[in-house]
């Protein structure tokens, strides 16, 4: 069982790798790689897609790894599980608005459009911590308290069309996308690997989930 977290040169993969190690560890989870290599995606039983930046930059820094799209759709498609985080989550999108138009993976109708809060007060980036909202539940989502606090860092979210993909979400002057899912992908608008127990759970519950 092998989970791969796909290096595309967006950002230091370093401690959502540490993370990952540290609870398939725990959890029996198999062996965590890090790669830039659309051939070991092609065969790994889990993928997780991080994302830090903005979503035109990493849509463009993903197409630029030879056939490494194409691996992860291939892999999607065929039911394997599928993780996305901040940016990773939101190329799960038909499309971003940041910086002109730029179409997403389309598994996960809506756009990414950037916050708006109604509260001058409340600053862009949404930066720091914030209560989940756990509207859905899921496997993934399993033994999370509801108001437990995860750790986010993003100046543009997910806004969804259909309801039931949104399985939670944060309060930060208007509703904001905190996790999606439908079928054999889930993603988080938060960061995981800097989220303490909340964020080790949902690993340890992705590394475990059989959708």
């Amino acid at each position: 069982m092998t989970t791969a977290i796909i290096d595309y040169g967006s950002g230091n993969l370093r401690s959502a790798e540490k993370a990952f190690q540290r609870m398939a560890a725990e959890t029996c989870g198999g062996d965590v790689i890090v790669t830039a290599d659309p051939d070991r995606v092609a065969r790994a039983d889990r993928i997780v897609l991080p994302g830090v930046g903005a979503f035109a930059d990493c849509h463009r820094g993903l197409l630029a790894v030879a056939g490494m799209a194409e691996a992860i759709e291939s892999r999607v498609t065929a039911g394997y599980p599928f993780l996305g985080i901040c940016v990773g989550m939101q190329l799960m999108a038909t499309r971003g608005l940041e910086h002109g138009e730029t179409p997403g993976f389309g598994w996960i109708p809506g756009e990414v459009e950037r916050l708006a809060p109604n509260d001058p007060e409340l600053k862009v980036p949404h930066m720091g911590w914030n209560e989940l909202l756990i509207t859905m539940p899921h496997p993934v989502l399993a033994g999370i308290e509801p108001g437990a606090h995860a750790y986010f860092v993003h100046s543009y979210h997910l806004r969804v069309r259909v309801p039931e993909h949104r399985l939670a979400h944060v309060h930060y002057g208007q509703m904001v996308t905190a996790v999606v899912g439908r079928a054999n992908m889930v993603g988080t608008q938060f960061h995981p690997e800097k989220s303490q127990a909340t964020g080790l759970r949902l690993i340890a519950n992705f590394l475990s989930w059989r959708p």
